[in-house]
């Protein structure tokens, strides 16, 4: 009996051994069911895991970022309120310091307004146009005030003086222009310690008191007048309440 063999590679299987391969395998899942078939399968390849992805690091990278950002968003918010007190503050200490040059300055500028007695504590001991042979006008021009030779005289204001020294009947005198125009004298000084043309301020010691000229004993002798010159006087007591003097 003879018998063919097949030579050479294997031959692709034909359409009707296909077709009949694919029937068999619709044969088993019917009869062994969906489960079996699961089973057959190959299992489901594990989820990568999120470090096999990158995505933490990624995360973590964006995380660091907002963190570093969040830092620096501080930093600049810290510095923006430290460098706004600090303008603050140089604003406040402007304001403070010029508040205090104003303020020196308007008492300043009450001090030069302020009108003082020319002795201080002291008393009208002879009147205004008070009568006596002693004077040559027959009355008195000013007023006295009791004073021990030697005493502090002062300004009783504002102004500049335009006599210093000798004035006959006044003996040593000093005159001085205030600065509302008016003028004030100071007889009989023992000592004057200002010069013509020089500019005082109220209290300011102008001189020392004395008993020269004509006198019967040491006092300040003071007038006030409408011109620097003799015969121009004004009523004294009247001149120093007017200027807030209390006498």
């Amino acid at each position: 009996m003879a018998f063919t063999c097949a030579t050479g590679k294997h031959r692709r299987p034909s359409r009707m051994q296909r077709t009949s391969v694919r029937a068999a395998g619709i044969a088993a899942l019917t009869t062994t069911g969906v489960m079996a078939t699961v089973a057959s399968t190959p299992a489901f390849a594990a989820e990568p895991t999120p470090e096999q992805t990158g995505l933490i690091p990624v995360v973590t990278a964006g995380e660091s970022v907002v963190e570093q950002i969040d830092d620096q968003v501080a930093v600049q918010k810290h510095a923006a309120f430290e460098e706004a007190a600090r303008q603050a503050a140089a604003k406040k200490a402007v304001e403070e310091r010029e508040a205090r040059v104003r303020a020196a300055r308007e008492a300043e500028r009450k001090r030069l307004n302020t009108f003082v007695l020319p002795i201080t504590g002291s008393y009208v001991s002879t009147g205004y146009q008070a009568s006596s042979s002693l004077w040559s006008s027959g009355s008195h021009t000013g007023i006295d005030f009791h004073a021990a030779s030697g005493t502090s005289v002062h300004a009783i204001g504002s102004g500049t003086v335009v006599e210093a020294g000798w004035g006959g009947s006044y003996g040593n005198q000093i005159v001085i222009k205030m600065n509302d125009g008016t003028y004030t004298q100071y007889g009989h000084l023992s000592s004057i310690a200002v010069s013509v043309g020089q500019t005082v301020t109220p209290g300011e010691r102008i001189g020392l008191s004395g008993a020269t000229g004509n006198v019967t004993g040491p006092h300040l002798h003071f007038e006030a007048r409408t011109t620097a010159e003799y015969g121009s006087d004004i009523d004294p007591v009247a001149y120093l309440r007017t200027h807030g003097v209390n006498i």
